[in-house]
């Protein structure tokens, strides 16, 4: 079926009535990018016009009337009948159709300011197209920032999480109310701490008021579960278009409370999961007639990652599960560190593939949050390359419906490719079983142009190191893996070099050589101060003058950029030494 095959043809985009004049229409805001990305590849003119039945053309939205809206929200239909290009979904499926279609045509969406939109004079689409598509997973989302501070960009992802605060009229988005670790939110320890320090954990014999980062709630007191009923009651109410809320615990990775009560049920069970879920539980059974439509998120999360032997999940309840200990320089399924294991009371250890398959068989609404660079040091060359299709994949194979892949949230974004590893993990979130490695040929030709092969060497040289040595990387480490060593720095400083001769000639391109080349420089400069005492103040100078000159924000996580330069100077691996709620003494003041 041919769109167009002239400059200045005029073609009609064809939206209901009601969807023409609706300006918050999901099909309206999919009919205009097609109406542009269209009109760019060919030069013809693609108007949009409320439906006409007499007319060829291309129809958008309801007015297709190929979805009947079983599949969901996410879900669309594509379909070439006689005359007519039909393209439907639900809120944020219409929109996906209209780009799976773009995509098909040629154009590719690689980051936020850069987007490849072939040059066709010819518009076809093949006779007889009839393509249903629907997601993987019910909820997609990552935190890199240029998703996040983009809404159009998360929606060419087919993003849907939370943190993208999608809009309405572009598909809107899976939102929270209450995003993770509530506990402190619904029982604040500075409102509650002092006057009634039974509503926190106790802990070899003491209740933990001092903290609201070390503490937990005592799940078996009666009064923290109606004050936590009465927060969550609130926080929905403030929010009517959420969908799911988080009760969670606080961000700690143990201190949960050992009361006769909350220790006679997790013994019982075999986990201290148990208080949290059948916590959690009670809370949407006791809100569900007022709230039907929304999902009470909890963690398994460090020490409530094992699985309860007998208790379950309510219909309303999700268990958002962490891979927080794993190692993610080898998949889930083959890696062989038994270290990583979480540990169970009874002194053995779990891995994170176990706890994903007792989870995934036990629990019908199975959440993933997942963990994606190095968050202590975030220039450190993170080598999961080849982790992220076999853990998506496993993740599928064992019922998971949502995940979060955490990754750099640096306002500014980072280095370590992370662009292409935002590009590939937004396709892992749509389909696992996709062809990872074309996607990757295809963003590192575009976006790296003559220098992708010696990137992509580099890429593979990380891998093939901590394959062949079998070395295991956690989401925090310092960079003193051995796949850090002097001799491979050199070896990838040289593919830099490379890369950055071929492109010599193209000061865009050179531009993204050099910014990832700060991973090296960074870990360069971090081993010559920790390790061997050397500080040169030129080199140092220089690497935080270049990294803001690359526009660049943070290098930690949780410190700013000055922060992390101090550190450096004064001979500390990070810039939390000077943080109280970090280290648990008082702070230095930097």
């Amino acid at each position: 079926m041919i769109l167009a095959q002239s400059r200045r043809a005029e073609v009609p985009v064809f939206l209901s009535q009601e969807e023409l004049e609706d300006k918050e229409s999901p099909a309206r805001y999919a009919a205009k990018e097609l109406c542009h990305y269209l009109g760019a590849m060919s030069g013809a003119v693609f108007s949009l016009l409320p439906y006409d039945p007499t007319l060829a053309g291309i129809c958008v939205g309801c007015c297709a009337g190929v979805y009947d809206g079983s599949e969901g929200d996410d879900a669309f239909r594509i379909v070439t009948r006689e005359s007519r290009l039909c393209i439907d979904g639900g809120c944020r499926g219409v929109i996906y159709g209209v780009y799976e279609l773009l995509e098909r045509l040629g154009c590719r969406f690689f980051t936020r300011d850069c987007e490849y939109v072939p040059t066709l004079p010819t518009l076809e689409v093949e006779d007889g197209l009839d393509l249903s598509l629907r997601p993987a997973f019910e909820y997609r989302e990552h935190n890199y920032a240029d998703a996040v501070q983009s809404q159009r960009f998360a929606v060419k992802c087919r993003l849907n999480g939370s943190k993208m605060n999608i809009p309405a009229r572009m598909g809107s988005c899976m939102k929270y109310a209450w995003y993770v670790h509530t506990f402190d939110k619904m029982v604040p320890v500075k409102v509650y701490g002092e006057s009634h320090p039974e509503y926190f954990s106790l802990v070899n014999g003491e209740r933990l008021v001092r903290d609201s980062g070390r503490t937990q709630l005592c799940l078996s007191n009666p009064d923290v579960f109606r004050l936590c009923c009465d927060a969550v009651r609130r926080v929905l109410r403030e929010n009517p278009d959420a969908r799911i809320v988080s009760i969670s615990q606080n961000d700690s990775t143990g201190n949960y409370c050992t009361c006769d009560e909350c220790r006679a049920l997790d013994e019982r069970e075999g986990s201290p999961a148990a208080s949290v879920l059948h916590f959690t539980n009670r809370i949407a059974e006791a809100l569900e007639e007022e709230f039907p439509n929304v999902i009470f998120d909890t963690l398994a999360y460090t020490y409530s990652r094992p699985i309860p032997k007998t208790i379950r999940n309510r219909h309303n309840v999700c268990v958002r599960l962490c891979s927080i200990e794993a190692c993610f320089s080898h998949p889930f399924e083959t890696c062989d560190d038994e270290s990583r294991g979480v540990r169970l009371p009874d002194g053995t250890r779990r891995s994170f593939i176990r706890d994903l398959s007792d989870w995934g068989s036990m629990c019908d609404r199975v959440y993933i949050w997942d963990y994606t660079t190095c968050f202590a040091h975030y220039p450190t060359p993170h080598p999961n390359w080849r982790c992220l299709q076999p853990n998506l994949r496993a993740m599928k194979r064992n019922n998971v419906q949502g995940v979060f892949e955490q990754a750099c949230w640096a306002s500014r974004g980072n280095v370590d490719f992370n662009e292409l590893r935002l590009y590939l993990l937004s396709k892992l979130l749509w389909d696992p079983d996709c062809d990872l490695a074309t996607h990757r040929r295809e963003f590192m030709e575009y976006y790296y142009g003559a220098a992708a092969p010696h990137l992509d060497e580099y890429l593979n040289l990380l891998c093939d190191t901590v394959e062949r040595e079998n070395i295991h990387v956690g989401f925090n480490d310092k960079p003193l893996h051995a796949f850090l060593r002097e001799e491979l720095l050199d070896r990838y400083d040289a593919l830099f070099d490379k890369a950055a001769a071929a492109v010599a000639g193209d000061p865009l391109r050179l531009w993204r050589v050099e910014k990832n080349r700060l991973s090296i420089r960074w870990v360069r400069l971090k081993r010559k101060t920790m390790l061997r005492g050397e500080y040169d103040l030129e080199e140092i100078n220089r690497f935080f003058g270049d990294w803001r000159a690359f526009g660049l924000s943070r290098i930690d996580e949780w410190c700013n950029l000055e922060t992390t330069h101090k550190a450096l100077l004064d001979g500390n691996w990070r810039g939390i030494t000077y943080f109280a709620h970090w280290t648990g003494e008082e702070p230095e003041i930097p």
